[in-house]
């Protein structure tokens, strides 16, 4: 007996509280009234059922559709996808034998490295070239199409257009089609959605930037203009570093880092990445003591789940090895009283806010600190949620040093009582120079949150759901009180290991499974899932005992 026509319709729920019903498939676009939003910018896409789509998706089931601009989140990480898309395209296009990739953040765009015969730099009579190119390819309003391959056919395709990256990840999985964005003769990996054509993308800028250049954002507040950019020489240095030492290893995207573990050699590169970091923190730790005749204070800060108290941790063994004899003070037990606490928007306690720090007190205490007076620190009791003072007593002596890490220890505010001259500022962070291929990044922001979402499982007892919540208001908190300070350092650390999101996937998978279509977080945990499905597992057996790593994993030599 046939369907009854009423059966075959689907229910769509619109942001507004409409409910239609339609018989599929429907697509997405086809339920805008307007192309536009009436802030004026173009709609790019929809979350269905809480996970992100082209306007171009066909609803075949019941549906919650949210549409979005550039000005939300998912819009404007689609809007930056689709720019890198056409970038990538450009360049191509005007200069095939040259190497090209898209490599890291800084500050508020992407830097890009450029080389021709073998020598690294781009002009910038090219640069220009490039962004003439593109805009007259968003004048053209060119369509970008989905597609998809059989697995043979596009590594086939990718072989042909001599692009080894994508040939090489695709490698070490075996997905029965591939998804390729395709436009005016280019393809590339669709690594999540793509706005549909080229007409979109009006707001962004190339700049300048030796020996490469920089592509430019829209504002995340305005996305009509283009991002202010600031010099992060601290931030790019580093980077660059330890670019060209996974150049020189041989190991700069993950399907290189794939065929490491695959061919037995990941054990060794383990211990290489470990003796990096080992290297470069007896670095620091020995321009700290070339001024030890000045120094008395070391701050330490950096965004979440940067590993920063490790890094403050191993340094002092290193300044332990100069013959020094640091001391350590946590701006944790500093916090003033729970009812005290300042409230955010929604009235929740703001336990990231500066002024949950008792800054009069702290502030009273580093100064006496600093002239050589006798104070006692303070003991945040977290249960109770209240300070005490148990007794224990701290002085400086002569030559001795105190290491301070902490949420804010960069914010000037905090340690205003100490003159500048006796500080030394340190700035940590997860700067991956992986590459998922020439034209995707890995992000730092998701190498921080994979680790945090592994942490606040082991050790706070929080579900991915939970810390995933969380998250969005952990980087308002950096964005207000960790970036505005990080160009005013004396150094810079880079925490990120490029093993550890192998190591992590085992852990944090089966985490993010659990999160599922009915809760708003599913989005960001599907596109975290599909990340980490890059990359093949390695055992944390082979993780060093006062390895960063494992602040998140667990098993340090190290007692937190």
């Amino acid at each position: 007996m046939p369907k009854s026509e009423t059966s075959q319709r689907i229910r769509i729920t619109l942001e507004d509280g409409r409910v239609l019903e339609r018989r599929p498939p429907v697509l997405v676009g086809d339920l805008l009234d307007s192309p536009t939003a009436p802030n004026g910018l173009e709609y790019l896409g929809a979350m269905v059922n809480n996970d992100v789509y082209s306007l171009s998706y066909p609803l075949d089931a019941d549906s919650e559709v949210r549409f979005f601009t550039a000005a939300q989140e998912d819009g404007w990480r689609m809007y930056v996808r689709t720019l890198c898309f056409l970038l990538a395209k450009t360049v191509r296009e005007l200069y095939p034998q040259a190497s090209f990739s898209i490599e890291h953040s800084l500050d508020t765009g992407y830097y890009c490295y450029f080389a021709q015969d073998e020598k690294p730099g781009i002009k910038p009579g090219q640069i220009h070239a490039i962004e003439r190119r593109m805009r007259e390819l968003i004048a053209a309003d060119l369509p970008i199409e989905r597609r998809k391959l059989a697995y043979a056919a596009a590594l086939q395709q990718f072989e042909e257009e001599h692009q080894p990256d994508k040939f090489h990840l695709l490698a070490f999985r075996n997905p029965n089609k591939v998804v390729i964005n395709w436009c005016d003769g280019f393809s590339d990996l669709g690594h999540g959605v793509v706005a549909e054509h080229t007409g979109v993308l009006g707001v962004f800028k190339l700049i300048p930037y030796p020996p490469g250049f920089v592509i430019q954002f829209p504002d995340r507040r305005k996305p009509t203009q283009v991002a202010a950019f600031r010099h992060r020489p601290h931030l790019f240095q580093i980077f660059q570093e330890h670019k060209r030492w996974g150049r020189i290893l041989g190991v700069n995207t993950v399907g290189k880092l794939n065929e490491l573990i695959t061919n037995g050699g990941i054990r060794d590169f383990i211990k290489i990445a470990e003796a990096l970091h080992e290297k470069k923190i007896a670095q620091i730790a020995d321009q700290i003591t070339a001024r030890r005749e000045q120094l008395r204070w070391v701050l330490i800060a950096g965004p979440s789940s940067s590993g920063k108290t490790t890094f403050a941790k191993r340094l002092v063994v290193q300044l332990q090895v100069n013959g020094l004899r640091p001391l350590t003070l946590s701006t944790d037990d500093y916090f003033v009283e729970r009812g005290k606490t300042p409230r955010d928007a929604e009235g929740k306690p703001d336990f990231e806010h500066l002024e949950a720090i008792d800054l009069p007190l702290l502030q009273e205490q580093l100064g006496q600190l600093d002239r050589g007076e006798e104070v006692e620190p303070p003991h945040f009791n977290f249960e109770a949620g209240q300070r005490e003072f148990r007794g224990n007593k701290l002085k400086l002596e002569e030559g001795q040093l105190v290491v301070i890490e902490g949420t804010h220890a960069l914010n000037p505010r905090l340690t205003a009582a100490i003159p500048l001259e006796h500080k030394f500022r340190i700035y940590v962070s997860a700067l991956t120079q992986l590459n998922l291929d020439r034209n995707t990044r890995i992000s730092t922001t998701d190498n921080r949150l994979v680790r945090r979402l592994v942490r606040d499982r082991n050790f706070r007892g929080h579900s991915a759901l939970q810390t995933l919540q969380m998250w969005q208001g952990v980087q308002r908190g950096e964005r207000r009180w960790i970036f505005p300070f990080q160009a005013a350092v004396d150094m810079a650390f880079n925490s990120a290991l490029d093993y550890e999101l192998a190591v992590l996937k085992l852990v944090v998978e089966p985490q993010l499974a659990s999160v599922k279509p009915m809760q708003a977080e599913y989005a960001e945990a599907r596109r975290l899932q599909e990340f980490l499905e890059c990359f093949l597992g390695v055992t944390d057996q082979l993780v060093p005992s006062t390895s960063i790593l494992r602040e998140f994993i667990g098993r340090s030599s190290f007692r937190y």
